[in-house]
């Protein structure tokens, strides 16, 4: 890294944070949670953004360490993560918070182990679940944080990402964020597979920031612990999820679960016909809770379009309608710097309101492995440069 000069802190990967699946059980003791965060940006300090912004009680870390994985052989060497100097840190309820700064030497492409420790109970209730191929954790029971190795009796896979929100590095001036925002397509593959491409094709000074949580809405939000994972609604999230160091650019693509989503109380007393929205709706709301609040941001907003939903358990033609019109503001409106056409991408062009043949997921809803690679694939250059 000689010659480099680190001189701009920028997010280098992020979580949103949303209300964890309500299940039997909310509350975890003695746990180890770990997440291996490839590193896309060299650097020479870390901080690090964790969320309890739905949590009801205060969550405390026992301890934290952040370290390079390792070939065999070599020496594995945790990085205590402090918070005040001091080895506990404690989450409000509802609140963020931010760790020291740690001085870690950081080469672009290689990962990092960020482990947290829980001794005491807490309340597993602020993260949010993702997939793809950069995105996975493990959890053991007991405090394995610095170990290399966790023990395979102890330890499951998961792909719900609590507390640990954001990584922030201090990088070069020339590198920025690209934030991701929406619901539970882009809390899946795509932006994974924009992170890859990226290093493949030498986009070396863009990062990839999720901000995305599974069935959220633009202008509703449940209240009830069947459906709140579901979580916040736009208004509440974005302003929380656009604060990220060194954004430049967000894409928006959002939407469709509050097209999809409303069937009548007769048939789900949560999901009344009165959340039906109309195009000059969904509009409005993107226009009043997103694009102005990037824009105070300074940030360039680039829409999204939605993806088909043709067979999709509600699907209706009036449902389609809607998502039609409203893409075609999407592609079309002066309030965007551009469109990433996603839903031109992946649909059949014989019958737009299909996938294309390889790119269902078999849902109807959610695109195959293929059709992420291919949503990454048509996110324009100008965007990455």
């Amino acid at each position: 890294m000689s010659g480099m000069q680190f001189t701009k802190w920028v997010a280098c990967w992020g979580n949103a944070t949303s209300i964890t699946d309500r299940k039997e059980s909310v509350y975890s003791k003695d746990i180890t949670l770990r997440y291996p965060i490839r590193m896309c940006f060299a650097g020479n300090k870390l901080r690090f953004h964790f969320s309890n912004l739905t949590g009801t009680e205060a969550v405390t870390i026992s301890e934290a360490f952040a370290a390079k994985q390792v070939d065999k052989g070599e020496a594995y060497t945790p990085t205590a993560i402090t918070f005040d100097g001091k080895s506990a840190g404690v989450i409000p309820p509802g609140q963020e918070i931010l760790s020291d700064e740690i001085s870690l030497e950081i080469v672009a492409g290689e990962t990092i182990d960020v482990s947290l420790y829980f001794a005491d109970f807490v309340q597993m209730n602020a993260g949010t679940l993702i997939t793809g191929p950069l995105s996975s954790g493990k959890y053991s029971y007991g405090n394995f944080a610095k170990s290399e190795e966790l023990p395979a009796d102890l330890t499951r896979n998961t792909n719900w990402f609590y507390f640990l929100n954001t990584i922030d590095v201090l990088t070069e001036e020339k590198n920025f964020a690209l934030v991701c925002y929406g619901d539970s397509i882009t809390a899946q593959d795509w932006p994974d597979y924009l992170s890859l491409r990226c290093a493949r094709e030498g986009f070396n000074n863009v990062s990839i920031i999720r901000r995305a949580v599974s069935g959220t809405r633009i202008l509703r939000q449940y209240d009830c612990i069947t459906y709140a994972a579901y979580g916040l609604k736009g208004a509440t999230r974005f302003p929380i999820e656009l604060n990220v160091a060194g954004a430049r650019t967000v894409i928006i693509q959002h939407g469709i679960n509050d097209i999809i989503h409303p069937v009548g109380t007769e048939i789900n007393p949560f999901r009344p016909w009165s959340d039906m929205p109309t195009t000059a709706d969904l509009i409005e709301g993107v226009e009043n809770i997103y694009v102005n609040h990037a824009r105070k941001l300074g940030l360039k907003v680039w829409s999204g379009t939605l993806l088909p939903i043709f067979g999709w358990r509600t699907y209706n033609e009036s449902r389609d309608v809607i998502r039609n019109e409203f893409n075609q503001w999407l592609r079309s409106s002066e309030k965007f710097d551009g469109c990433v056409d996603f839903d031109k991408t992946v649909r059949d062009s014989a019958q737009p309101e299909k996938f294309a043949q390889g790119f269902d997921s078999g849902d109807h809803l959610h695109p195959s492995a293929k059709a992420y690679e291919a949503m990454a694939q048509c996110v324009p250059a100008e965007i990455l440069r």
